[in-house]
């Protein structure tokens, strides 16, 4: 039986979720409005760079994956990429947070390339990192558990310390303190874990590239966990993708905005340690099924919910809320099982390039709900511009909201429910990988 890993080395693990998720908050909230609105750049042109950008960060996970997997350096290569993240990521957060006056277009694509390559390679590696310091199938979630918990709180953070601030009307104001906090924490986090960390050296020649091509088509596990993960992703980008405009025109409480989220992501750290103990009971994904599920059931009544029913919709975020941890943390879980898979079977130490093409496909996923939900609010009649919206824009919104996110969960319920990776599989593909370096270990004469 493997030993658990002490909580001073997740907790080590883990931290550089938290300057990270702070990040993502500003990037993805206060940044296209402060560009648009504050800096008078104009929103069609902000969002286009922004989408721009946003295809060349989809790219970029996969060949950093890839790059992570290749490094030669002796037991540094998830580190040294993520050591060579961060000054690019900070440089482009300067940049964007702390614009000069009469900066242009150019300034922003600028900024926010070097942001999400910077980004890209820290978190790839890091994930990877995650699914290689155990080969043991409760202590990946708990690792797992760990980063999505700081991430979590992360965002929690990202909320409050502005309002505690004073300053959370002022886009300008949040971003320049959203900075100074991400430079200060992000280098001392990364450093704790390179110091604290170390990682395996135990890493299996990969095949010729047609072969692991045909290896990563051929991997089951691989497709089915895509799938679900790409369409568990639309279902959840749809409802965060919407949540202001549901919360403004539907439910039209928005001075609600704030403490609903700090309620939600609160709920979810708090509810985290519970899921890992179910999965632990029977498994990681029937756990996650089972949080899909709950979160399915909290989403029914919401199409018909309105103004007068601001209590009701408080419940439901507490709920869903509740299935968050679950649903950060039980399905990177399982990616590293799935890794086990390709490395039992010849693949080599590819776990760069499997979480770079899961980062693509959630991206994927995240551009595909804003691609499907504005559009199809455009046809249904809203409006920006009009007081009150018409029924038909109203009752699409909260299809779009929380409606087709239930249908779309629906099959990756089952997905989940019926994956073939449990605790037992995962075991035997751990002997074939220590029967795979065992036999490469033995001189010639020996085997």
């Amino acid at each position: 039986m493997i030993k658990q890993l002490p909580l001073p080395r997740l907790i080590a693990y883990g931290l550089t979720g938290l300057p990270l998720a702070t990040l993502g908050l500003p990037l993805y909230v206060y940044l296209p409005t402060y560009y648009a609105r504050d800096l008078m750049l104009g929103a069609p042109l902000v969002g286009s760079i922004l989408l721009a950008a946003r295809l060349f960060d989809v790219v970029t996970d996969p060949a950093a994956g890839f790059m992570s997997d290749r490094l030669t350096l002796d037991n540094w290569r998830r580190r040294a990429m993520m050591v060579m993240g961060v000054p690019w990521l900070l440089i482009g957060i300067w940049m964007l947070f702390l614009p000069p006056a009469g900066i242009g277009a150019g300034w922003l694509l600028l900024g926010t390339l070097l942001a999400y390559l910077g980004w890209t390679l820290v978190s790839i590696p890091y994930a990877a990192w995650g699914a290689e310091l155990s080969p043991d199938y409760h202590e990946r979630s708990r690792l797992a558990a760990s980063r999505e918990g700081f991430q979590a709180l992360g965002v929690l953070l990202a909320l409050a310390v502005p309002t505690w601030a004073g300053i959370a009307e002022d886009a300008g104001a949040t971003l320049r303190l959203l900075f100074a906090c991400v430079a200060l924490t992000l280098p001392l986090t990364v450093l704790i874990a390179v110091k604290v960390l170390s990682e395996s050296r135990w890493i299996l020649q990969g095949p010729a590239l047609t072969a692991g091509v045909r290896l990563l088509l051929g991997n089951q596990p691989l497709r089915r966990l895509l799938l679900a993960y790409v369409l568990d992703g639309l279902a959840n980008g749809l409802p965060a993708t919407l949540f202001l405009l549901f919360i403004t025109e539907r439910m039209q409480a928005s001075e609600a905005t704030g403490p609903l989220l700090i309620l939600y992501f609160g709920m979810g750290v708090v509810a985290l340690p519970a899921w890992i103990g179910l999965a632990r009971k029977i498994g990681k994904h029937r756990a996650w099924a089972i949080s899909m599920g709950v979160a399915a059931l909290s989403f029914t009544i919401v199409p018909w919910l309105g103004p007068d029913d601001l209590a009701v919709f408080t419940i439901t975020v507490a709920f869903t809320g509740l299935t968050l941890g679950a649903d950060m943390a039980l399905p990177t879980a399982i990616q590293a099982d799935v890794v086990d898979v390709d490395t039992a079977r010849g693949g080599g130490g590819r776990a760069g390039l499997l979480f770079g093409i899961w980062g693509m496909a959630t991206k994927l996923a995240l551009a595909l709900a804003v691609g499907i939900a504005f559009p199809l609010l455009g046809l249904a009649g809203y409006d920006p511009a009009l007081q009150a919206q018409p029924t038909s824009a109203l009752t699409a919104l909260g299809f779009l909201y929380a409606g087709l996110p239930i249908l779309l969960k629906l099959p990756c319920i089952y997905i989940a429910w019926c994956f073939p990776l449990d605790e037992h599989a995962q075991s035997d593909l751990q002997r074939e990988i220590r029967r795979r370096i065992q036999a490469r270990e033995l001189p010639n004469e020996d085997r």
